[in-house]
């Protein structure tokens, strides 16, 4: 069992080396990779899924598109909604995280992660669309912060 989980862990480790070359070698990759918490397989998976972004008309579509506009399945008093995992961008970003503290005792806990996971999903997409990366996101944030416009949680 040692030995197999050692070949395993060897292999993951290439696995792994391989997908981060890949990453770097792949323009949006490299842009998404800016976002605090993304990193190469999020960044890969999310352009290859994605395609091209100006496909969608706006974040909610990709929302939809991506299955995180959040849908119940409730039977005889219980709620049941999918797993996701946000939690790296979560930590490593501050809005983001503020976002999800704020969802989190708003809704709970099933609630948080799907918007969370939303909210990070349209940044994305944004930076595909746009052809920007995170720095130039955050600074169309506090532009549009400062003018009263909505700002879809764009980073102060």
């Amino acid at each position: 069992m040692q030995s197999l989980y050692q070949q395993l862990e060897q292999q993951i480790a290439d696995l792994n080396q391989k997908v981060e070359e890949l990453a770097w070698q792949r323009p949006q990759a490299r842009r998404l990779m800016t976002h605090p918490g993304v990193g190469p397989i999020t960044a890969l998976a999310t352009e290859t899924f994605l395609g091209e972004p100006k496909r969608f008309v706006d974040g909610k579509a990709v929302a939809s598109y991506v299955g995180l506009i959040p849908s119940e399945h409730s039977s005889g008093g219980r709620q049941r909604l999918g797993r996701l995992s946000v939690g790296h961008a979560v930590r490593k970003d501050a809005e983001l995280q503020r976002f999800y503290q704020h969802k989190l005792v708003q809704k709970g806990l099933g609630k948080a992660k799907v918007s969370a996971a939303r909210k990070l999903g349209i940044r994305l997409w944004i930076l595909l669309r746009d052809q920007i990366d995170y720095q130039e996101f955050c600074r169309r944030g506090q532009l549009r912060q400062k003018h009263g416009g909505a700002h879809a949680g764009m980073p102060a």
